[in-house]
């Protein structure tokens, strides 16, 4: 089987990816090694920045978004027993962010695909990507009890840092960027109504509390705890203490609680692979860069990745000018360090390192004071958090 585009990986890169090229009349096939039901039911990101909505809606896929996704024009900062909300529309010109889980975008994406009749394999298991410096690449992969071939004119590796696309790129040629961070998040979804109308992110002596949400029935809360930790040795009451604890505020709010219905634990680091292209293979999401979830930014990277990386590959299949695709990799590594230094900045200033000194700890209470004292400041944090435009 001949494709134009042969994409691995069935997550929201991948599918949005396979969506754009769609639309635009440029043939893909999209490889995804789990089955559907383990694709939709994923539990990862709920915050999307203004460019993934815009470029949803331009895929033709926003459709439940728009009518149930909740619309977030700000969030709030807590520290020191203080609150300050950052207000994003009126510091970015008119950006926000919506709370829409990414096991309903991938939904959303898949019903799109399946009905356009475009191919998408699940259970295909991709095992190597050869010829990456020819003009016609080759994904093996078994499908179906099968050993299959799929010669494209160009392989994108949306399939994550642990995929095979990234093997495709000689040791040689590409460099990683890694940072692993001196804790994790221990991640909550209750059955409760959030206890908020908007993000509450809380720096505390005893550690980061987030307070995000997946629908108003349903809340999503994180705790910073140490690596390695078991969410076993958290209980029910233990994970609600703690949280009531790090987000105590001078005034009445109240923190809601109600059933536990899953628990986990997250690491937390930071990773750039350099470059994104080598020859025909082309890497996006997660397959390219990681960060930590402190600044909502990992699938709206990937987002912005597939949406430059769909323009370049419907110029090259229209016009033959291969133009954008030669500038992918730094057009998209320029915004991917700018996004990694905000997830950085926000993970730095919120979190409590087990090393840290009393300097240090006013050191962020400082950088926090600044943003609630300084328009400069927090329209910086505000533009960043809801998304650079795209180039």
């Amino acid at each position: 089987m001949h494709t134009t585009v042969g994409i691995i990986g069935g997550g929201p890169a991948g599918l949005l990816l396979a969506r754009l090229l769609h639309r635009a009349g440029v043939d893909c096939v999209v490889l995804e090694s789990r089955d559907r039901a383990y694709v939709e039911r994923r539990q990862r990101a709920g915050i999307l920045e203004q460019p993934t909505v815009d470029a949803l809606r331009e895929a033709g896929a926003a459709q439940r978004l728009d009518a149930e996704g909740l619309v977030h024009d700000g969030i709030e900062l807590r520290w020191d027993g203080r609150a300050h909300r950052i207000d994003f529309p009126s510091l970015t010109g008119g950006r926000r962010v919506w709370v829409y889980a990414q096991t309903e975008v991938v939904k959303d994406l898949i019903a799109l695909h399946l009905a356009d009749g475009a191919p998408l394999l699940f259970g295909a298991h991709v095992t190597s990507v050869e010829g990456a410096d020819t003009g016609r690449p080759a994904v093996h992969y078994t499908h179906d009890g099968r050993d299959e071939v799929l010669t494209c004119d160009y392989v994108v590796g949306c399939d994550g840092f642990h995929g095979v696309a990234r093997t495709a790129i000689p040791a040689g040629v590409q460099r990683t960027y890694d940072r692993v961070y001196p804790y994790s998040w221990l991640g909550i979804l209750a059955d409760v109504p959030p206890s908020c109308d908007e993000l509450i992110y809380a720096h505390s002596p005893r550690g980061f509390a987030l307070h995000s949400m997946r629908s108003p029935e349903v809340s999503r809360l994180y705790l910073q705890v140490p690596n390695g930790t078991d969410p076993a040795d958290w209980s029910d009451e233990r994970i609600w203490d703690e949280l009531d604890a790090r987000f105590a505020v001078d005034g009445d709010w109240k923190l809601r609680r109600g059933p536990i219905t899953a628990k986990s634990v997250l690491p937390m680091r930071s990773s750039v692979t350099e470059p994104m292209r080598y020859g025909r293979v082309l890497l996006a999401g997660d397959a390219a860069h990681i960060v930590p979830p402190t600044g909502a930014k990992g699938l709206n990277l990937a987002a912005a990745d597939v949406v430059v990386l769909a323009r370049a590959l419907v110029r090259r299949h229209t016009t033959g000018s291969p133009d954008l695709l030669d500038a992918y990799s730094d057009t998209c590594l320029s915004r991917v360090w700018r996004a990694e230094h905000f997830s950085y900045f926000m993970t730095t200033a919120l979190h409590t390192d087990p090393e840290q000194s009393a300097f240090d700890t006013r050191l962020q209470i400082a950088r926090l004071d600044r943003i609630a004292a300084s328009s400069h400041a927090a329209a910086e944090l505000a533009q960043n958090y809801a998304g650079l435009p795209l180039p």
